[in-house]
């Protein structure tokens, strides 16, 4: 079949490569269209229960990461110069289109009760002009306590702004030039005051972290594009090659880019390395069909021939080789997560395109060319691997107990250090810890205890529920802010009770010791004059759904990871649970934050599944081929010891579990098991041709040793320009991708001939 295929190719060579072209062009202008991902990338199934609450908090209450805070700490904060700056600031902000509100000492409001009539006014009605105004501004807002801890922390004289930006345009395009405006006036006005400003909340940091997942694709793909090539030119010292390898896996990038629009999918964290990842993956395709091609040159000089020998020698192989490693990408398509299924999709389709690609295109244009002449310099390089080669072969013959002492060795070392290995994540921590994102959130962690949204609500079970009757539900839901209120972790609280609060201080002449949640009496009588109606709506909508049934409790808390927040969440709960306990009550704790830490827990379960998977169907892809349950058993050891030394250098090296660095396992397996395929395929082609089991593993080892090294050596060097990415999880996985490629050529090279010498009586 395959010298038929080869044929094929050869024989239309110029309409397969208008085709191709044609194709390519086709979706690489498909591809133009393909836009940023501005939603909040969905990791659990809709099936999960955390992600059910979240939905229906959603639903009920809208986003809850929509406010961008902006920040500042300084001992002038109620100076005239510096609070007219940022009145003006202010109001430069409120009227930019796609914001809702905006909240800051300069708008702020209070509950004024006028006749029979409740109102909400503002407490700052116009520009101050004199310090006198300011100095009575300043008195009275930090007479409210509802402020305190919300908007202004008295302690260290901080404030912030906290800007309410339109749901609507949250998750588009829009979003961008409305953050970057508002970074514009607040950089204008730390520029003429000269404080320090600070900017976070979810909108910002998703707009960074969006901003620079599309710098970083472009920069990824240059890199890769260039070490790449510059590991093809050292290895093959040729230009040809080097442009040959460059083109297929650029048109393999074209077809990713045309296949994300063709779904549907925009560009996320993880479907922005998908084309990168494509070059240094495709790159050793081309590799092991020019090497196969040039072995065959020097044995008979016939180009054609050459050519067909090459398809059909290297294609069966390079088949299973790019299907094993589609399979490490694909498995991630069972995880009914979007963020992976996407991820997986689009990489294992592309990678099997760039396959493809490389089996027509490289075979094509080797056609149009001249006969390679070896170079001096070529003919040497190669003589030095042999010698490697050589070498190997010896150990795998003769010194094979010592090959098992010392993989049976690090194997231990590694796996000691599994159990050091934390599964923990943070927000940002695949920020750097000097990186503005990161340290602007440790401003407001300080200063106002975080700017991650955590979020309960608490359903009666039945409308009117919230305040029907003698106010129980309030009562229960103040009790349970005094809970959590003991937890360092959240900030102050925001709620209908703590509005409840705000008006019953001004009802009482707006002394501070009136902000409480007044008596059974009071309170019956204060809604019974402000009725959720058109004059309080606005101050507690917020907090209580259509239907008055459910209620919502908001904090704001630190990015404290998965590890603190599970402990925290393990004892919060059950205190939670006693309070409501023989009540109708439901109560549910979500927020970002929360489905966060679900999130976490649940991609490492998917790292045992899907790494279990990727070993099954990869093990299943073996046995259509070698038809040996031994020898596909144990020719898995080559390719789970990378990954076992891999998981142990995490550990030692402090590397934690995380979302960016599960996926490692997966990638590399199917990697991995590429070189292992390789080198069955050569090994069984060389016992069909009558050799003995010792012989045909030295055959094969000289036959694959060059373009396994030279394959390891490009994916690695690959694989570690994702060291320079500004996102920690990014780099982790380039570097340890790249050990584990190295580790596996070592492993298949030497580890995989000794077991099939000393499984020999099993025929492959």
């Amino acid at each position: 079949m395959w010298i038929s295929i080869a044929r094929g190719i050869l024989k239309l060579r110029l309409l397969w490569l208008i085709v191709l072209l044609a194709v390519t062009i086709g979706m690489g202008y498909l591809g133009t269209s393909l836009q940023l991902s501005y939603q909040v990338a969905r990791v659990l199934p809709l099936s999960d229960s955390t992600q059910q609450h979240y939905e229906d908090f959603k639903r009920r209450f809208g986003i809850d990461g929509s406010v961008m805070i902006v920040g500042w700490q300084d001992k002038r904060w109620f100076d005239l110069p510096v609070y007219q700056s940022w009145y003006d600031m202010t109001e430069q902000v409120r009227k930019l289109s796609g914001v809702k509100d905006v909240l800051s000492t300069t708008r702020l409001y209070t509950i004024a009760k006028k006749d029979t009539a409740w109102g909400i006014n503002q407490i700052v009605s116009q520009r101050p002009q004199t310090q006198q105004q300011v100095d009575s501004l300043s008195k009275r807002i930090l007479s409210l306590p509802f402020y305190d801890g919300l908007l202004v922390n008295p302690d260290t004289r901080s404030t912030l702004m906290a800007i309410s930006l339109d749901e609507k345009k949250l998750n588009t395009k829009d979003r961008l030039a409305i953050v970057a405006s508002i970074r514009r006036f607040g950089d204008a006005f730390a520029k003429k005051t000269g404080v320090t400003i600070h900017y976070s909340g979810l909108p910002s940091i998703r707009t960074e972290v969006s901003k620079r997942v599309a710098g970083e694709m472009k920069l990824f793909m240059a890199l890769a594009a260039a070490v790449t090539g510059l590991l093809v030119w050292l290895l093959f010292r040729s230009w040809k090659v080097v442009v040959i390898s460059l083109t297929v896996v650029l048109m393999g990038v074209c077809f990713a880019l045309g296949i994300l629009v063709l779904f549907g999918f925009d560009i996320t964290l993880l479907t922005g390395l998908v084309p990168p990842l494509l070059i240094v993956i495709g790159v050793p395709n081309c590799v092991f069909l020019v090497n196969k091609y040039h072995a065959e040159l020097a044995e008979h000089g016939q180009k054609q021939l050459a050519l067909e020998n090459a398809i059909r020698e290297i294609g069966l192989a390079s088949f299973l080789a790019n299907v094993t490693t589609a399979i490490g990408f694909g498995v991630f398509y069972f995880t009914d997560s979007r963020l992976l299924v996407e991820f997986g999709l689009v990489a294992a389709i592309s990678v099997l395109a760039v396959y493809v690609i490389c089996l027509f295109m490289v075979p094509i244009i080797l056609s149009y060319l001249p006969v390679p002449k070896m170079e001096p310099e070529e003919s040497t390089q190669i003589t030095i691997w042999q010698r490697v080669l050589t070498r190997i072969d010896g150990w795998v013959h003769h010194k094979r107990p010592l090959v098992y002492g010392l993989i049976a060795a690090i194997t231990l070392i590694s796996a000691i250090g599994l159990p050091l290995i934390r599964v923990e994540g943070f927000v940002v921590d695949d920020l750097p810890k000097n990186d503005p994102v990161y340290n602007d959130m440790r401003f407001f962690e300080a200063q106002f205890k975080g700017a991650l949204p955590f979020e309960v609500m608490i359903d009666t079970g039945k409308p009117n529920g919230i305040l029907s009757g003698t106010g129980e539900a309030l009562y229960r839901i103040r009790a349970m802010e005094r809970i959590i209120g003991q937890y360092p972790e959240f900030s102050k609280p925001r709620s209908l009770v703590d509005a409840i609060r705000f008006a019953y201080q001004s009802y009482r002449g707006g002394a501070p010791k009136y902000y409480v949640l007044p008596p059974a009496m009071a309170l019956r009588d204060m809604v019974a004059e402000a009725p959720l109606g058109a004059t309080s709506s606005s101050l507690t909508r917020a907090y209580v759904d259509s239907t008055k049934q459910v209620a919502r409790v908001s904090y704001q808390m630190a990015d404290i990871g998965s590890i603190r927040l599970k402990q925290v969440l393990g004892t919060l709960q059950p205190r939670l649970d006693s309070l409501f306990r023989g009540t109708n009550y439901t109560v549910s704790l979500t927020g970002h934050s929360l489905v966060f830490l679900k999130s976490n827990d649940y991609l490492l379960g998917n790292l045992y599944e899907s790494l279990g998977i990727a070993i099954l169907l990869i093990a299943m892809v073996g046995m259509v081929l070698f038809r040996s349950v031994p020898i596909i058993l144990l020719s898995k050891l080559p390719c789970l010891i990378p990954l076992l030394v891999t998981a142990g250098i995490m550990g030692y090296a402090d590397i934690a579990f995380k979302p960016s660095t599960i996926l490692i396992f997966s990638i590399a397996f199917g990697l991995s098991s590429d070189g292992t395929v390789y080198f069955l395929t050569s090994y069984r082609q060389q016992l069909r041709r009558g050799l003995a089991p010792g012989d045909a593993i030295s055959a094969a080892i000289h036959e694959t040793g060059v373009s396994l090294i030279y394959t390891a050596l490009i994916l690695a060097g690959g694989f570690s320009v994702f060291a320079a990415s500004g996102f920690g999880g990014t780099a982790a996985l380039g570097v340890l991708v790249a050990t584990t490629v190295l580790m596996a050529c070592l492993t298949n090279m030497i580890l995989l001939p000794a077991l099939l010498l000393s499984l020999k009586r099993y025929r492959v």
